[in-house]
């Protein structure tokens, strides 16, 4: 009960805004230009277009739903697995991204009535998807736009954000090889593997967590075993819908304010540079990239806006659209959640 009471106390909703609106204050204040806002013209036009992008945000939560049932061999309620989804979104969006809202995902499964192996198998699973994802499209982007799904040269920090994409796409590519390994070949491969590396002296006291890690993982593989065709196709088709999704957020945006000035060319550029760019933020400290989202939005995608002053308030809009809205649904979803998951101790401290 402690770990759902740290993980999940909606108090910490406050840090992710505040290193958010921050950032985008600073730099809307370092590099102030009059012209900042003066994209904002607020049309019809405009309103169809950014209610289209709030809908590819509302597509990407049902394709995750979806997803999550079909993991779970549809044990979960349409609404049960809506609101695994949304807790699942909170507790990641109030943790650093590098640490993610794994932990907390298992155990709301486990308390939807999935038993422990069968909640660890899923989340995993479903973790899995996310990285292959990664694996298979950047290679294909870079394939059709080259050097061009990397941030433009001139950019100020552009040789260490590259720098940092091939540590970040190469570091997931071996997991997510050695994942593969793991759970569809040799399970007890992987629980060899990190015996040996926790002996190291500096990392012996983390060494009793990997070889749970480890644990959880030959799990998985027993659960994922026998899986049809059927099953993986229909999970994937809902990893990359709901991926996509995300992604045509900043699409259908760009499309409210200046979609006359953007070739087709240009939003398939926008969709590749956002799927680098997300490598960054996959290993952001920060609680769900809060600060470095905004700081790098400017650096890949603004050479696609016509005017580079508006980079800030876009990204301001993009994270009110794409990630805010995930720390209230959460918090709203989080007290009803509790009392049905612990009727015979209604705990109000967590939520405190």
């Amino acid at each position: 009960m402690s770990d759902i009471r740290k993980n999940f106390r909606t108090s910490r909703i406050m840090y992710p805004i505040l290193i958010g609106l921050g950032a985008a204050s600073w730099m809307l204040y370092s590099n102030f230009n009059p012209e900042a806002f003066s994209f904002f013209n607020w049309t019809w036009t405009a309103t169809l277009w950014m209610g289209v992008a709030l809908l590819m945000m509302g597509v990407r939560d049902i394709a995750y739903t979806y997803r999550i049932r079909v993991l779970t061999d549809n044990k979960l309620s349409w609404r049960k697995a809506f609101e695994v989804i949304m807790l699942w979104e909170f507790s990641s969006a109030i943790s650093p991204s590098v640490v993610g809202g794994t932990g907390p995902a298992i155990f709301v499964l486990y308390k939807e009535g999935i038993n422990s192996g069968k909640s660890t198998a899923v989340i995993l699973t479903a973790i899995f998807l996310d990285e292959v994802f990664f694996i298979l499209m950047v290679p294909l982007l870079y394939l059709m736009f080259g050097n061009e799904v990397f941030p433009p040269a001139e950019t100020a920090f552009s040789g260490g954000i590259r720098m940092a994409l091939f540590i970040g796409y190469g570091s997931i590519l071996v997991y997510t090889l050695l994942l593969t390994y793991t759970l569809f070949f040799n399970p007890t491969f992987f629980k060899w593997l990190l015996s040996g590396i926790f002996l190291i002296p500096f990392l012996r006291r983390w060494r009793m967590r990997a070889r749970k890690m480890a644990n959880q993982l030959i799990v998985t593989s027993h659960e994922l075993k026998g899986k049809s065709i059927k099953y993986w196709l229909r999970a994937f088709a809902a990893t990359f819908v709901s991926w996509t999704g995300r992604y045509w957020v900043v699409n259908f945006m760009f499309m409210a304010f200046f979609a006359s000035q953007l070739k087709f060319h240009d939003h398939l550029l926008v969709y590749a540079r956002q799927l680098t760019m997300w490598i960054i933020l996959l290993v952001s400290p920060t609680p769900g990239g809060s600060g470095i989202a905004e700081f790098i939005f400017s650096d890949f995608l603004g050479d696609l806006i016509p005017n580079l002053a508006w980079a800030v308030p876009l990204a301001l809009l993009w994270r009110l659209i794409s990630y805010y809205p995930y720390l209230f649904i959460g918090a709203i979803i989080l007290p009803g959640w509790v009392k049905r998951a612990f009727p015979k101790k209604i705990i109000y401290k967590v939520i405190k």
